[in-house]
């Protein structure tokens, strides 16, 4: 039996099954006490410390990572060399201050996407959260929040038209008319924050998202259940580097969240809902078997330690002569050796929206073996697997991931685009 964990406004239901919410929250509980053995989970509290796991401590140590170490480094100048970059025009230690009030903004969207989700699981007034968090929460909530600018900002709009809407026109084509009684069932594997799942809802489908990462999970559920209003939130993505940018503007630029406003877009053509847990574990289920028109893998069979296990899936999943869509890049994160990558390529590894989650998922996938294939073998192998491949496309796509266009320093993907029927 599900349990909807979740349920406001537009009716996004977020399931998963009564054990599976009952041992979440034994988790969560037993965690904070491993990390912290001289608390225990205290039933009440100050309400202004449930927020302290994800978003507090956020706040705390963006400060203090960000800003106060710069201010250090700043004051260890020699003395006429910092009065110097103090005063105008430079006026270092004002941009300093400017970086303080976008952290302080971006925590403030944290804190609300948090105590939205600790409501829903019924969490609020029972756990104590204060001196829990770790280095991986801080960088999960800083990569969820970053990547509030390309699902939900206007200027993520440009990232988002080169992923998603190969899919939408690819479910067109294949689907047709979506105003007929007959609505087309979509599986969206690593939803991330959900703008996919409602891109295709408002197009007429029956989009189901699937998400592992809780961080994920729970911002998507602030953005399509609790906001209130469209650009409600001012968002600062890029405050937090300091390195390849042409002026501090650039730095300092916001962007306001959410560009729509779920709510107001009702009534929506389709429908949507969300499942949490990792991917093959609920789909492989008999109650998912032939359950699918089509699946939309947009930025996600790279997050796989063992591409067949997700092949398997997405094969068991879809109803005969269903459709497989994927877009994206093979950014394979399992067999590399992190000590030889660079402090870029580490940070894209653990880096935004699904992928962030690929540790967890080989932890608890079965086997745990891994192997890192090639845009060809990988399109061999969905063909061997009972597929016929009838879109394969590679170099067409440009896409960026959760960029500024004003930096000096740009990485771009050339996404593989495919589209696969099952036999």
């Amino acid at each position: 039996m599900l349990f909807s964990f979740h349920l406001r406004r537009l009716r996004v239901i977020y399931r998963c099954t009564h054990r599976a919410r009952r041992r979440t929250i034994v988790l969560i509980k037993q965690e904070i006490q491993a990390r912290n053995p001289t608390k225990t989970c205290r039933s009440r509290f100050r309400s202004d410390n449930t927020a302290n796991l994800f978003t507090r401590h956020y706040r705390r140590a963006a400060h203090y990572n960000v800003t106060h170490a710069r201010r250090q480094q700043f004051y260890a100048l020699p003395r006429e060399q910092w009065e110097l970059l103090a005063a105008p025009p430079i006026s270092y230690l004002d941009t300093i201050n400017r970086v303080d009030d976008a952290i302080d903004a971006n925590a403030d969207i944290a804190d609300a996407i948090l105590d939205s989700a600790l409501a829903s699981l019924g969490l609020q007034g029972t756990v104590e959260w204060e001196g829990t968090t770790t280095k991986i929460d801080l960088d999960k909530a800083r990569s969820t929040l970053h990547q509030l600018y390309r699902d939900w900002s206007a200027e993520g709009h440009v990232e988002r038209q080169a992923c998603y809407a190969p899919v939408l026109q690819d479910l067109a084509a294949r689907f047709g008319d979506t105003s007929s009684n007959t609505i087309a069932r979509i599986l969206v594997p690593g939803a991330g924050l959900g703008r996919l799942v409602f891109d295709l809802a408002q197009a007429g489908f029956d989009a189901e998202g699937n998400e592992l990462s809780y961080h994920q999970l729970f911002t998507s559920s602030y953005m399509l259940n609790h906001t209130t209003a469209t650009n409600q939130h001012a968002l600062y993505p890029f405050a937090h580097t300091f390195s390849n940018h042409l002026s501090r503007a650039d730095q300092m630029v916001h962007v306001l969240v959410p560009d729509v406003h779920p709510a107001s877009c009702q009534p929506l053509r389709g429908s949507m809902s969300m499942t949490t847990g990792d991917f093959t574990h609920v789909y492989e289920q008999e109650e998912y078997a032939n359950s699918f028109d089509a699946v939309a893998t947009v930025f996600f069979v790279d997050t796989a330690p063992n591409l067949l296990r997700y092949v398997e899936t997405v094969k068991k999943c879809l109803r005969k002569s269903g459709w497989w869509i994927n877009v994206g890049p093979l950014l394979w994160h399992f067999g590399e050796k992190e000590k030889e990558k660079d402090d870029d390529e580490k940070k894209e590894l653990e880096g935004e929206g699904q992928k962030e989650t690929s540790k967890q998922q080989n932890k608890i996938g079965a086997g745990g073996g891994s192997v890192q294939l090639t845009n060809e073998e990988v399109v061999k192998i969905v063909e061997m697997s009972g597929f016929e491949i009838e879109v394969n496309e590679t170099g067409g796509l440009s896409a960026g991931y959760v960029q500024n266009q004003r930096s000096m320093l740009l990485n771009t993907y050339k996404p593989s685009h495919w589209v696969a029927r099952k036999l």
